[in-house]
């Protein structure tokens, strides 16, 4: 697809905002949200991160921990099902057969994390962005919309939850994968979510676990 052009000054906020790329949606009975963080736990660390910080190589190797694998995982629910385990930061493609195949994942910084059942409502590749109003107030310099490209916060792939401003997507900074950075959405690298992307059905259900003490983590295959 033809690349985007960006202006110096759009980029510039694009990169104070890659780490916040997903406003928290309007809460819904099916979920449940921690309460709302404090302007304090909101602050500078993230939303101000220095360029250079930002300008991440996505040919950052990962922690063996994080890569892509097949690991031994036991779950009653139909192939095809994402699960994610917010505590150790990992999504789980199950492929049935007591398989999935494991991802690392950035996740929700705290008072930003939820839980529940969704669906997989579309998916887009190099999708645009638009701020939710959520996010926009507490940064008002962002762009109201960003074209999809190599400079956007989503990443190479989006897939989209349900009627809520989450998504599973990618980022051009690796280095935030293992942490909780976002605003809620689920975010791989772009290496991943492609791969991830060309898995995943128009339906399918995404199991995401609530915050609690760490779990088992499954192992690779013998």
């Amino acid at each position: 697809m033809s690349r985007k052009i960006y202006s110096y000054g759009s980029l510039t906020a694009l990169i104070a905002a890659a780490a916040l790329s997903c406003g928290a949606a309007q809460a819904e009975p099916l979920f449940t949200f921690l309460a709302p963080p404090t302007q304090s736990q909101i602050a500078p660390q993230n939303e101000a991160a220095p360029a250079e910080q930002n300008d991440a190589d996505e040919n950052v190797q990962l922690d063996p921990r994080l890569q892509r694998q097949v690991v031994n995982y036991t779950s009653n629910e139909a192939p095809g099902t994402i699960i994610i385990d917010t505590p150790n930061t990992f999504l789980y493609f199950v492929l049935g057969n007591g398989k999935a195949i494991r991802y690392g994942i950035g996740v929700g910084r705290q008072g930003f994390t939820w839980s529940g059942v969704k669906q997989v409502a579309r998916k887009a590749e190099w999708p645009d962005w638009y701020p939710p109003q959520e996010m926009l107030a507490r940064q008002p310099y962002l762009p109201r919309m960003t074209a999809g490209g190599p400079g956007n916060p989503l990443g190479a792939r989006a897939m989209y939850l349900g009627g809520t401003e989450y998504r599973i997507h990618g980022t051009n900074d690796p280095t935030t994968i293992g942490k909780q950075v976002s605003s809620g959405c689920i975010r791989l690298t772009n290496d991943d979510v492609t791969d991830l992307y060309e898995r995943v059905q128009i339906g399918a259900n995404v199991i995401v676990l609530p915050q609690a003490p760490q779990a088992q983590v499954a192992e690779p295959p013998a």
